[in-house]
């Protein structure tokens, strides 16, 4: 398994914890608070992932990083959408744009 790999394993766990919620999990209450607390808190980690990377170390902003890639995850787990299909529209991005620089 691909370090990355780990990101579905990670999307399979919230979504297992949004549907069988349990006792003392973070995942479980921030999900029972509501999609806009959780939209609130992927805006706050997001921001301060975009201080830290012109203010703080390297560890910071890879802390700040995973905090913001795992609250993404559990918004895309609310709506229903799998990370397969953010991928699959890079994919199609990059398809369309194969030959530019970026």
């Amino acid at each position: 398994m691909s370090r990355t790999d780990f990101l579905e394993t990670l999307q399979s766990i919230i979504v297992d914890r949004i549907e069988n919620p349990i006792d003392g999990s973070y995942t479980a209450r921030l999900v029972s608070m509501g999609t806009l607390k959780v939209a609130q808190k992927f805006g706050e980690e997001s921001v301060e992932l975009a201080l830290a990377t012109v203010a703080e170390s390297d560890g910071r902003v890879t802390d700040e990083a995973a905090d913001v890639i795992y609250h993404l995850l559990v918004l895309l787990s609310q709506r229903g959408i799998d990370l397969a299909e953010v991928v699959e529209e890079l994919e199609r991005r990059h398809a369309r744009t194969s030959g530019d620089s970026g």
